[in-house]
């Protein structure tokens, strides 16, 4: 299986795909690791990603995917996957062992959560992009990042029975 933790930069993916991943014994992959130089360069500089910069990191991305079905491995990938012509092309032939889980939090936590971070390349200069991007998902698990991350964790192993 595959869960493909999404939402907006500052939304917990990594920290939460972490601790998922562990609890489960499963390997945790970031989408951030796919990206150019010249991508990771540009967000930096606060500058939003086009759709041509975007396109050669989701097709990477989807390629890792098949790999990791194809050897049957457990995977825990932490991608924003933003649009929903981003999370088709990733679920793609909407096979079962890929299951979304969307990051939802208000612009106000994720806002704060961003000024505290340090070392990152998302700054909250991108903050605004990165919401009027997002096409919130509606046949998803969805959960409250506003919940400790433990119970996070716990809330996705119940919703998907693992």
């Amino acid at each position: 299986m595959i869960i493909i933790l999404m939402g907006v930069s500052g939304s917990g993916k990594t920290t939460i795909g972490k601790l998922l991943a562990d609890s489960l014994d499963w390997e945790f992959s970031d989408a951030d690791t796919f990206h150019s130089p010249e991508n990771i360069e540009k967000m930096r500089r606060g500058i939003p990603l086009s759709e041509a910069d975007r396109m050669p990191w989701l097709q990477d991305l989807q390629t890792a995917i098949k790999h990791w079905l194809e050897e049957n491995q457990n995977v825990v990938l932490a991608c924003s996957a933003l649009k929903d012509s981003y999370r088709q092309f990733l679920v793609f032939d909407s096979d079962h062992r890929i299951k979304l889980v969307y990051l939802k939090g208000s612009y106000e936590l994720i806002q704060m959560r961003l000024k505290e971070r340090s070392n990152h390349y998302m700054s909250e200069k991108l903050l605004n992009s990165q919401f009027n991007t997002l096409e919130e998902p509606l046949d998803t698990i969805s959960m409250d990042i506003a919940q400790p991350p433990q119970i996070i964790v716990q809330n996705i192993r119940t919703a998907l029975g693992i």
